[in-house]
């Protein structure tokens, strides 16, 4: 099971501001501990939504893009964790040991769909897209 961890911005973290020396040993420990145990599929901070943008599908199907900063702080993301568990409770543990406060939202898997939405081709094609991905370097 996949469970991504995300980490809210707040202002600081819109504004620019790097964490202190304390936070990052604080995260640096605990991505020691997630390495260890063989959990840690991913971990990365975000720049502040100034440097970002959004695309939306205008009508017609074409897209037009918003540069950020917006406005909205409380629903915009700072950071975030990826991880491979066992369980539902294992997840958790991780959590509440997690040096920032966290939401937590497991991923979809393949079995996760319906057959008529994720043919066993289409399955197939993702599986291989997937590892492609990590032959590149990327997580798949």
């Amino acid at each position: 099971m996949r469970f991504l961890m995300i980490v809210k911005a707040n202002e600081d973290s819109e504004a620019g501001v790097m964490p202190d020396q304390e936070i990052i040993k604080a995260m640096t420990d605990y991505n020691e501990e997630l390495v260890k145990a063989g959990v840690l599929l991913a971990a990365e901070g975000l720049h502040p939504s100034a440097k970002g943008f959004r695309t939306q599908i205008a009508t017609g199907g074409g897209r037009t893009v918003v540069d950020g900063p917006f406005a909205e702080t409380k629903e915009l993301i700072a950071g975030f964790w990826l991880l491979q568990v066992r369980s539902r409770d294992e997840m958790l543990e991780w959590a509440k040991r997690c040096p920032a406060p966290v939401e937590v939202r497991q991923v979809y898997a393949a079995e996760d769909f319906a057959a008529d939405v994720l043919t066993p081709e289409e399955a197939e094609r993702e599986r291989q897209l997937r590892e492609e991905a990590r032959r590149q370097g990327g997580i798949g």
